[in-house]
């Protein structure tokens, strides 16, 4: 049975873009309501509990300069810590593994003790009941003839004035019908667009202790034969939980791929690396509510934070907000949570704007749309 509800904005997607901006718009006093496809928040926050702390598969720093994240870290109360830097750098060609002195991979960062996830969650509880809607696929984005838009998942017809798409656009695309009523050069533009991680896997190796440290490493290391290319040291503060963690081509990931990983770890780092406690393969090209199918071949990151994603659609009620629309820092959680603040204003700006419509049509008049210079007769 289909249910019908009302509201000011919808917003698709728990992630920490739609989760940032839900919560803005409720403290505007705007009835909103969050659509999660998954049944859990955070989107490509995720982390995985590794006591005393937690090993993150998703988003893992944040840098200086970034002050969305830090303010947020602040207001939330969420602990952080610093990446580990101190040591040597490990590259691996052809020829074998060379060390290198000093860290030249790592640049001064920072980390959430309690893993990135702990940013979602502890956003989600601050939010009023049924305010978030998990196991909520979005299906379907329309406008309807009375006004607003019309916005369906499999158990329900939300009615909204506003919808802030905060999953990557290419997402939007796949997963969600827009009744033809996107501008092509849009639609085209969304298709292209490259999903951040969505070629990736992300390996994490958990073992008893930090053992590279003790031997000058900083668990930093290059590959040109892989199949992890680029590696880190993950350990939580004072080294506790210990983990590397790596990137691969997530067409790498086969049978073979995690015996091919221990092998490479043993490699670099030694025996002690061959025999990690946990092993934690996190294929975001896996991920359907994150990366559409055949999203290998996409990689034109200059898309990211094109114009047309600046700019409201379906007649200004539709705002998006991910990181890949981001015009700076795309592709952090500081993007992501500045394109929040983007969707935010301007749905608020066109409901104020829509609002003084409705109060000039009740006088008789007719009113201006939110396009430009678009004007619509008063119904």
């Amino acid at each position: 049975m289909v249910q019908h509800d009302g509201h000011d904005v919808v917003v698709v997607g728990a992630g920490i873009a739609g989760l940032a901006a839900t919560a803005a718009l409720v403290a505007a006093g705007r009835d909103t309501v969050c659509l999660e496809a998954r049944e859990r928040v955070g989107g490509r926050l995720l982390s995985t509990a590794a006591p005393p702390g937690a090993l993150d598969l998703g988003a893992t720093w944040y840098w200086d300069g970034e002050r969305r994240v830090a303010d947020l870290v602040a207001r939330l109360g969420i602990a952080t810590f610093e990446q580990h830097l101190a040591g040597d750098t490990l590259v691996q060609d052809a020829t074998g593994v060379r060390r290198l002195p000093g860290n030249l991979l790592d640049a001064p960062a920072r980390r959430f003790t309690p893993g990135a996830n702990a940013l979602a969650r502890a956003l989600a509880a601050e939010l009023p009941a049924d305010v978030v809607r998990l196991d909520s696929p979005v299906t379907a984005i329309h406008p309807r003839v009375t006004g607003g838009l019309e916005v369906r998942t499999p158990s329900s017809a939300l009615h909204a004035e506003q919808v802030v798409v905060a999953v990557p656009p290419a997402l939007a695309l796949a997963r969600i019908d827009f009744d033809s009523e996107l501008s092509p050069e849009l639609v085209r533009l969304a298709r292209a667009t490259p999903v951040w991680m969505g070629a990736v896997a992300k390996v994490v190796a958990r073992y008893p202790a930090a053992f590279w440290r003790g031997e000058g490493l900083a668990g930093a290391a290059v590959s040109r034969t892989g199949p992890l290319q680029e590696l880190h040291d993950m350990s939580g503060p004072d080294g506790r939980p210990a983990a590397l963690f790596g990137f691969a081509a997530a067409q790498a990931v086969g049978p073979d791929f995690e015996q091919a990983v221990t092998a490479q770890l043993a490699q670099l780092f030694g025996r002690a690396a061959a025999e990690p406690e946990t092993l934690h393969i996190q294929d975001w090209s896996d991920e359907r509510w994150t990366v559409p199918p055949a999203m290998h071949h996409l990689a034109d990151h200059s898309l990211f934070g094109h114009h047309l994603y600046q700019r409201p659609a379906l007649d200004g009620r539709l705002h998006w907000a991910s990181t890949e629309t981001a015009t700076e820092y795309a592709g952090h959680m500081e993007g992501a949570l500045a394109t929040a603040e983007r969707a935010v204003t301007a749905s608020l700006t066109t409901d104020e704007a829509n609002s003084r419509g409705r109060q000039h049509c009740r006088a008789g008049g007719r009113t201006r749309g939110p396009d430009a210079g678009a004007t619509s007769t008063c119904r």
